[in-house]
């Protein structure tokens, strides 16, 4: 960092840095409690990347590919495990990161619902994969001491290793420290070793067919993925935001050096048809063959108890942010150790034992492990991109890498098995979908608000180049009401209008002396805990005015944001006839501004009808057709949303209208049939014949033959440019006279500047 950025010579600059980099909060005394980089991370993580695999798969790989390949392989499976390293980092030196590991910092990144979505499954995959590691060990055991059963093997080994992380993660973690050395023991006697003794010739193997490369890279890919059992620490970690960068990638360089230093050497002496042949030839090579053995068991062993240290500290963050059951996340004893989370995974893990063969899950667990990587470079890559002030690492890394390493994973979930990546995604989906159902409150902050406002930019400004059109038209509806328990109806039928196909505004006007400090908000909040229980996604606006017309024109004229503004406003009928004017004032305005408006007037509800079947007779909705205008198209189009609603379900459409001749009405039928057919809409036609001019249309015609509807659509004039309020508030009130005693209505007057009937084109 250059000196024009950072000022070390600042002592406050120094100190503000010490306590960044120290987790230390300003004021309190340092913890000396928790592991370090080495014993807490790095080794953790080396010891299952140095795995089975190493031992019994990299003479195997590098047979079926040859060398460049292979070098390939190791290259491109550990630069996906750096760059998740890297963007683990950059997360780590940017929050405080307690307990939970990956699950931690993808909860309060992404929410807790995403969180859970990832740590139930990578809970299960870290302890199923206990299951694994000593299933591997114990058929190893087995080959040597026959008589001694695998299960048998498998429960010894799977009890003394919970008794290690039950009593102490310090104990277990010095045991792995003796594990360690063995198997660097082993890496220098195998190096140290020379041609196998006693290699037989190409011609008298059996030899498997040759693999390709990307089901050879499958093969390998896994002996990279240690570095979760690191992650998995962090809650017990002295300084997380220094162990975490600099303890990950340390194992996954070493890790490099030493899978690419294997075949290097291999090829050198021994012949690709025994490299293919011969799992042990590792053993084979080595000054000392038994210490490979060891070696084996050892990375078998550690790898296991890896797994057990990790998993029930992922469950341990999953209970204490109430996910799973709360006591499942007690600590025990000075290193918060969680006794009963070990229990639990414990009985996991001895489970998968006594089942003996989980190869039919196996791909799907590895796939668990592959997401968290993904979601955490995509975390790091969306800070990045995002750029919020908050977003300051002091371990800094180029979001794009963060997203090419995001991308990297789930290619390489698809190269190792689609099948099982579909199934973990299913899996992920649907523990997510649960726990937005459980609505869970959580008091951190996450950037999911920062994701939408990036998306609702973007987008927003794309708008802006755009211009409307019929074909891409859908109802953005603000609902102007007082209390939304008094006009609920209003509410349901602008989320009809609106569901899944446009936006929803909520708008209530208060009176100004009801606005006090602090009342809007709280009016606010208890408005959008009413629309979520009754599962209607809504914005909610509350307007404090001194007169609730005025404060519904301020609407009309403000709001919005740019081009993602209402194109509908919908109004219920103002009772007194005072204030006519105003709302005639008020149409006018929401005309003049080129939004549409629906008025909903209450009316008799039709009672339930029950067939001859005894089944519910459906919904029936009226459209009065008064020809191919804007309020025509406008009625229709509303009408065949309401009609695709689920909530509307096998509801009938009914186009209705009026002829005043015998030829006209079947002039008016052939054409009605015509567009219908056209527009593929599914809907009836009726023509009305009328020959009386002088017989009220609405007040008697219209009002005969919608007694049965349960929703009826007319049109309204719109006002004349030059007439007063007082006249357009005359032409309303006699309109309201002539439709009393009608079943509910919605008073269409289309204005924006599109030719509806074009969207039935």
């Amino acid at each position: 960092m250059s000196d024009s950025k950072f000022n070390w010579l600042n002592p406050m600059n120094l100190l503000n840095h010490y306590r960044i980099n120290r987790e230390i909060p300003a004021g309190e005394k340092e913890d000396q409690k928790g592991f370090g980089t080495f014993k807490g991370v790095y080794l953790p993580s080396i010891l299952t990347i140095f795995g089975v695999i190493m031992y019994l798969r990299i003479g195997w790989v590098l047979g079926n590919v040859g060398l460049f390949a292979t070098l390939v392989i190791v290259t491109m499976a550990s630069t996906i495990t750096f760059v998740t390293g890297l963007s683990i980092s950059a997360t780590a030196t940017n929050m405080k990161v307690k307990g939970g590991g990956a699950y931690f910092m993808i909860s309060r990144s992404l929410g807790v619902e995403a969180g859970a979505a990832v740590g139930l499954p990578l809970f299960l995959a870290q302890t199923v994969g206990i299951s694994f590691y000593i299933v591997g060990f114990a058929e190893s055991v087995h080959n040597l001491l026959p008589w001694a059963p695998i299960p048998v093997i498998g429960v010894v080994s799977l009890v003394a290793l919970t008794v290690l992380a039950y009593i102490s993660a310090d104990l277990a973690l010095k045991t792995q420290m003796v594990i360690f050395l063995i198997i660097i023991a082993s890496l220098v006697s195998f190096f140290l070793g020379g041609p196998a003794k006693g290699v037989v010739q190409a011609s008298t193997l059996s030899l498997t067919p040759m693999s390709p490369f990307w089901v050879v890279f499958a093969v390998f890919f896994p002996a990279v993925t240690g570095i979760e059992a690191g992650i998995s620490m962090s809650g017990d970690l002295k300084n997380p935001a220094k162990s975490l960068p600099w303890g990950t990638l340390a194992a996954v360089l070493t890790g490099y050096i030493v899978y690419m230093a294997i075949p290097i050497f291999l090829i050198s002496i021994v012949p690709a048809e025994v490299l293919r042949s011969n799992p042990m030839i590792m053993k084979d090579v080595a000054l000392v063959g038994s210490l490979i053995l060891l070696g084996i068991w050892g990375a078998t062993l550690s790898s296991a108890l890896g797994a057990l240290l990790g998993a029930p500290r992922t469950l341990q963050a999953l209970a204490r942010d109430h996910v799973v059951p709360r006591f499942l996340g007690k600590g025990f004893g000075p290193e918060d150790t969680p006794r009963i989370a070990t229990a639990v995974s414990f009985c996991v893990a001895l489970l998968g034992i006594l089942l003996g063969d989980l190869n039919a899950i196996a791909p799907v667990l590895s796939m668990f492990f592959l997401t968290s990587y993904g979601v955490l470079n995509l975390i790091a890559g969306l800070e990045g991109l995002i750029g919020n002030p908050s977003w300051r690492p002091t371990f800094s890394t180029p979001w794009p890498v963060s997203l090419i390493g995001s991308a990297l994973c789930v290619v390489a979930m698809f190269m190792i098995s689609p099948g099982s990546t579909f199934m973990a995604a299913f899996v992920i989906a649907a523990i997510y979908y649960l726990m937005t159902k459980r609505a869970l409150h959580h008091s951190w902050p996450d950037i999911r608000r920062s994701i939408f406002m990036s998306m609702a930019k973007f987008s927003i400004y794309r708008l802006e180049d755009t211009e409307p059109d019929a074909r891409s038209w859908r109802p953005n509806i603000l609902v102007i009401c007082g209390a939304p328990t008094q006009r609920l109806h209003m509410i349901q039928l602008a989320h009809a209008f609106t569901h899944g196909k446009g936006f929803l505004t909520v708008a209530s006007i208060i009176p100004q002396d009801a606005g006090a400090e602090g009342r809007p908000e709280n009016l606010r909040k208890s408005v959008k805990e009413f629309l979520r229980k009754r599962d209607i996604p809504a914005l909610v606006e509350i307007n404090v005015t001194n007169n609730v017309m005025e404060g519904a024109k301020e609407l009309v004229r403000t709001y919005g944001l740019g081009t993602l503004a209402p194109n509908t406003f919908l109004l219920g009928e103002p009772k007194n006839k005072e204030n006519f004017v105003q709302f005639a004032e008020l149409a006018k305005l929401i005309h003049q501004s080129k939004r549409n408006m629906v008025i909903i007037r209450e009316g008799i509800v039709r009672e339930a009808e029950v067939s001859r079947k005894g089944r519910r007779r459906g919904k029936e909705i009226y459209v009065w057709w008064g020809g191919e205008r804007k309020n025509a198209g406008l009625m229709l189009a509303l009408g065949y949303i309401l009609q695709t609603n689920p909530e509307w379900k096998k509801t009938k459409l009914i186009i209705k209208t009026i002829a005043r001749s015998e030829d006209g009405r079947k002039r008016a039928g052939n054409q009605l049939e015509k567009f219908l057919e056209e527009g593929r809409v599914t809907a009836e036609s009726e023509v009305i014949l009328v020959e009386n001019r002088d017989e009220d249309i609405i007040g008697t015609t219209i009002r005969r033959f919608s007694q049965d509807a349960d929703l009826v659509f007319l049109g309204m004039r719109p006002p004349e440019p030059e007439e007063s309020a007082e006249d357009y508030a005359d032409y309303y009130e006699g309109l309201m006279k002539r439709t009393e005693n009608f079943p509910p209505l919605a008073f269409v007057l289309a204005a924006e500047g599109i030719k509806f009937s074009d969207i039935f084109r």
